[in-house]
């Protein structure tokens, strides 16, 4: 535009120029006529052409404004109502019209901010520029994350929505590991993955090897004890992100995308499915995946993906061939020293002659013969409760494995598992049922309103069963004596010790003047004395 406005002062300035100007701008030609006389008025218009000048008084987005729309989500139809009314109550000046409400918040907030003010952080970010890390060398970086997918699973009987746990290569995009667990991931599923992607011998290959770093997103399993143990044994740096910042680990982020929209949405059970009708619901006669079959094509994609799929930042090839076009050695581990740096550590313990004592149970297996009294390690795989694996205290070489003595039978376990399923429906039912409350609908302003009526009878009944039942509990027996009986009953020594003689129970039949006599030294009660046997003495 300054262009355009220094010919135009000169006198060269043509209308062909003018019109190529408007058609880069892809705006009509009067539109840049009216620029340039904007311009030759106020140079500053120069600088943003087609924005309205600014004159005094013009509304400008405040911190008030920020603040409502960040509370009313970006609606600025709120915003001019709240504005309005706080100013019919004196507390600021009326607000313009709503299209100069649009204009100004336009024109003062970026893009960026009027998303994050409506959507949060999150979406706010999708507007920022972020960096390109380089690419890099097979091994140099890798990235690993979790992903719950949005997919129903038969789990032996129940629909369960599986986790996956993979390891990624920064520099070739391959998936070097991957791990998939029914239930929520543990630390024992990022062993499992970390396994399944250092090792480069079959099934798992060609990929593998040791990484020189890691990063990982803050989970407390990535962070275990076991995990950081591991990864301090095998040498390799962990690099711990700050908390929601997924843009830091792009690769294994763009991976959960990816698989998604490739894989996961023509499953059956697939649960972000648009369905028809007002719920949306599953058929009821939908099959679902067994965890099996669902593991099995997820592996069979993850092939996929590594050997035929074509990344855009590959520039044409497959993450095999990147893969295989990389000069860098590669960092292998034995298959056995890797098993024994990912198993955590139970200490030392001495081998009897009933096995391997470990958590209140016995583990016993074939090679322990002739071997009772030798200082042994226990090593084992988290939640893997059926075996366990026994090196030599002194030496650390590798006995070998012990199993569960006297393990339960499927049907056995079947059993306790459906037993311990109904104890946890019921009291939960229980529960719910002793915490139900409901409340009165309301037309008007009004506090909520228990409903639920008890007579007084009713409840004077319940409290003092319930306070009743309460110093039953609290009841000491032993901590106060019990009166006296009446003085004309024959108590035996034995239990007039354990009474409190201060205090005794009044007589039922109204006499006061019989006093009970001591035992007699043959241990027979004596009989009462009365005022005549007194007197005849």
């Amino acid at each position: 535009m300054r262009r355009l406005l220094a010919l135009r002062r000169e006198g060269k300035l043509t209308t062909g120029r003018v019109r190529s100007a408007a058609d880069v701008l892809g705006v009509r030609e009067r539109a840049v006529w009216r620029w340039l006389a904007a311009a030759e008025r106020d140079e500053a218009a120069a600088r943003a052409p087609g924005e309205r000048a600014a004159y005094p008084g013009r509304f400008t987005v405040t911190d008030e404004v920020r603040a409502l729309l960040g509370l009313w989500k970006g609606n600025v139809a709120a915003v001019h109502r709240e504005l309005t009314a706080r100013a019919a109550r004196g507390e600021g000046q009326p607000p313009p019209s709503i299209p100069t409400l649009h204009r100004a918040i336009r024109r003062d907030l970026t893009p960026g901010e009027r998303a994050g003010l409506a959507g949060g952080e999150r979406v706010a970010r999708k507007h920022d520029v972020f960096l390109a890390r380089p690419r890099g060398w097979r091994n140099q970086v890798w990235e690993t994350d979790h992903m719950q997918v949005p997919v129903l699973v038969d789990v032996e009987g129940k629909a369960r929505r599986p986790w996956i746990t993979w390891f990624t290569d920064c520099a070739t995009n391959a998936i070097t590991g991957v791990a998939v667990t029914p239930v929520h991931p543990s630390r024992e599923s990022v062993l499992a993955a970390l396994r399944s992607a250092v090792l480069r011998e079959d099934p798992y290959g060609p990929f593998g090897g040791l990484p020189e770093k890691l990063r990982v997103d803050r989970g407390k399993d990535f962070l275990s004890r076991t995990v950081t143990a591991a990864f301090d044994l095998l040498d390799v740096t962990v690099e711990d992100l700050p908390a929601y910042t997924p843009h830091l680990k792009g690769t294994v982020e763009g991976l959960n995308r990816a698989v998604e929209p490739m894989l996961l949405a023509a499953l059956p059970g697939y649960a972000r499915q648009p369905r028809p009708g007002k719920r949306p619901s599953r058929p009821k006669d939908e099959v679902l995946l067994s965890f099996e079959d669902f593991t099995a094509r997820l592996l069979d994609w993850t092939r996929w993906w590594n050997t035929e799929h074509r990344p855009e930042p590959l520039r044409g090839r497959t993450p095999l061939e990147a893969w295989q076009d990389d000069p860098t050695p590669l960092r292998d581990v034995p298959a056995a020293d890797l098993w024994t740096f990912t198993l955590e550590d139970a200490g030392t313990r001495t081998l009897t002659t009933r096995g391997v004592r470990f958590r209140r149970r016995d583990y016993v297996g074939a090679w322990m013969i002739g071997q009772a009294g030798i200082r042994i390690r226990v090593r084992f795989m988290p939640h893997h409760d059926h075996r366990i694996e026994v090196y030599h205290a002194a030496t650390g070489r590798y006995l070998g494995p012990a199993d569960l003595a006297d393990q339960a039978t499927e049907e056995q376990v079947s059993a306790v598992r459906r037993a311990r399923a109904a104890r946890s429906r019921r009291l939960k039912k229980d529960l719910e049922a002793s915490q139900r409350q409901r409340y009165a609908a309301a037309t008007q302003a009004e506090p909520p309103r228990q409903l639920g009526a008890l007579t007084g009878a009713q409840a004077d009944a319940e409290l003092a069963q319930s306070a009743d039942v309460g110093l039953s509990q609290l009841a000491l027996p032993d901590v106060v004596p019990p009166a006296a009986p009446p003085a004309d009953w024959r108590t035996p020594a034995s239990l007039a010790a354990l009474t409190t003689p201060s205090r005794s129970a009044p007589c039922p039949s109204g006499r006061d003047s019989t006093a009970t006599a001591p035992d007699s030294s043959d241990g027979r009660a004596a009989r009462p004395t009365t005022k005549e046997d007194g007197d005849a003495s």
